[in-house]
């Protein structure tokens, strides 16, 4: 399995997870240092670096992860960025850097990633509760969590026949620290957020599943569904 987005909180725990239950990832990062550090925790795992700004990078990763690996069977995605403020405060510039690291990074790693893997393979992006509850100043990041969760939307009919499943992980706020490193803005005040252990155990149990979304229920537990809505 590939993780994109290893040496975030999110991307360290379910890769932890992962190797937990038997899996061999290899580790998609930025940052050098920070993917090393991952590579020593996690058992040497292979690893590659990728750039959300550089699409071909993503697709290299893939490639890269299947040389590491001797063949690649799932591809998640847990890498993006964030901004807050009302539409003219963001601004144009910061909607681009969104919709590059939200949604088109995500989709460079599973175009290459379906080239590549066979039938019963996976491909797995987070995307947010905001995918399906947008929220106001919060405009140009609801929207390109949105765009990826309607793309993977079609994908999923498209992959079906090759037999690949898509899955979104669609969790409502979780306690990474993600919204303290906002590219533009401040976070408004927030509940406190769900356990990362619970949400990611609910993700893999999700990802060993034949399951297509998972979204947080009306009392705040993760929910996994067979058919997404």
């Amino acid at each position: 399995m590939l993780v994109a987005g290893a040496t975030g909180v999110l991307g360290g725990a379910i890769t932890a997870e992962l190797i937990g239950r038997g899996a061999r990832p290899a580790l998609a990062g930025r940052d050098p240092s920070r993917l090393a550090a991952a590579a020593r925790a996690h058992g040497s795992a292979p690893t590659a670096l990728f750039d959300a700004y550089d699409p071909a990078s993503c697709a290299r990763a893939v490639h890269t992860a299947v040389a590491g690996l001797g063949g690649l069977d799932a591809v998640v995605t847990v890498f993006g960025s964030v901004a807050f403020g009302s539409v003219d405060e963001v601004g144009d510039e910061v909607a681009e850097h969104l919709t590059a690291v939200n949604f088109l990074a995500p989709a460079a790693f599973f175009r290459a990633a379906l080239g590549v893997m066979g039938p019963g393979s996976l491909i797995a992006a987070v995307t947010g509760v905001v995918a399906e509850r947008p929220q106001p100043g919060m405009a140009d990041y609801s929207a390109s969590k949105t765009a990826l969760s309607a793309w993977l939307a079609a994908v999923r009919r498209e992959a079906r026949t090759a037999g690949v499943r898509v899955l979104e992980l669609r969790p409502g706020h979780t306690d990474t620290g993600f919204a303290d490193r906002p590219v533009a803005g401040s976070a408004p005040p927030m509940l406190a957020g769900a356990d990362v252990d619970t949400v990611v155990a609910a993700m893999v149990d999700a990802m060993a599943a034949d399951a297509e979304l998972l979204r947080t229920s009306t009392d705040g537990a993760p929910s996994i569904e067979r058919r997404a809505r």
